[in-house]
């Protein structure tokens, strides 16, 4: 039986670099660091590219490369055209064949996620991988830089780049202006209740569009119970799930039953599009500005 385990993974290697050796080889190539401190040797113009995440399926869309796509990462539904694309498994379970079986000339990966075993596999069959490590949203627009003058779109990144910082500077600007900075409670999971805490996306949204996050602290993702979250008084309840369905309509449904608490007495318990706010693309000021809206209803106006 281990003599058979064996066969297979020798064969499985054979294949993987049989694969690798017919991936196109550009004559010219240059030496780039990537965002966690990685030489990688990426060609001039990299035609046939592989996703790892998502999100980075959606910048190379913004970018208008959609056609270079060999591959993307399994939940990649953004723009419609993407889910027509070849699955490369999940972003934190790549499936490595697939990918060498697509022949990329460049593989786009994200430190929080991607493993990095798979990405050191697939420098080691030839194919380069470029990981960014977007922190925040000020980094999410410099990622959306990088990858345009890297796969030679640095125009129009640029271009992007300057309007995402204009409506990022605006929110910030608008929210100077607000009176007092409402509580707030993120829900992202539905059973158990999860928040985000500090030095999260979801965070850096709340705080950023005016409002003070409860569930703010040490642990990135913390559970409440219900008397916890009742204990807090939220003025403001926003609920983003990956769940879909009615799933959302009955959490709502069972924090408006709690009249005790601000959120409830004001009618301001709100669902919102969970891909808005936990992928690090572009997108992210579009759930920036909806939470703006929904924490700052009397400054809304002023946004176009």
């Amino acid at each position: 039986m281990k003599l058979r385990k064996n066969v297979g993974k020798v064969l499985v290697v054979a294949g993987l670099a049989l694969l690798a050796g017919l991936a196109p080889r550009p004559v010219q190539a240059k030496i780039q660091v990537d965002q966690v401190g990685r030489r990688v040797n990426i060609p001039a113009a990299p035609r046939r590219l592989v996703t790892l995440a998502a999100s980075l399926t959606e910048i190379v869309f913004d970018l208008g490369l959609g056609n270079r796509l060999v591959g993307v990462a399994q939940f990649s539904d953004y723009p419609p055209a993407a889910k027509k694309l070849p699955k490369v498994g999940s972003y934190i379970a790549p499936d490595l064949e697939k990918i060498v079986a697509l022949r990329p000339d460049l593989c786009l990966a994200i430190k929080d996620g991607n493993p990095r075993q798979v990405v050191d596999r697939l420098q080691s069959l030839g194919i380069p991988v470029y990981v960014v490590d977007p922190r925040n949203l000020p980094e999410v627009i410099a990622t959306l830089k990088a990858i345009g003058h890297l796969l030679g779109a640095g125009a129009r990144a640029d271009e992007l780049a300057a309007t995402l910082n204009r409506r990022y500077q605006r929110i910030k600007n608008l929210t100077a202006q607000a009176k007092h900075r409402p509580r707030v409670f993120l829900q992202i999971g539905l059973a158990p209740i999860v928040s985000a805490g500090s030095h999260t996306f979801l965070n850096e949204l709340i705080t950023t569009a005016g409002g003070v996050n409860l569930a703010a602290g040490k642990t990135p993702y913390p559970r409440f119970s219900i008397e916890e979250v009742l204990a807090r008084q939220p003025q403001v309840i926003i609920i983003t799930s990956m769940a879909r369905g009615g799933a959302f309509e009955q959490v709502k449904a069972g924090w408006e039953r709690w009249r005790n608490i601000p959120a409830a007495r004001n009618h301001r318990i709100f669902l919102v599009d969970s891909d808005l706010v936990d992928r690090p693309s572009p997108r992210l000021l579009d759930g920036l500005e909806v939470l703006f809206r929904l924490i700052h209803p009397e400054l809304a106006d002023k946004l176009p």
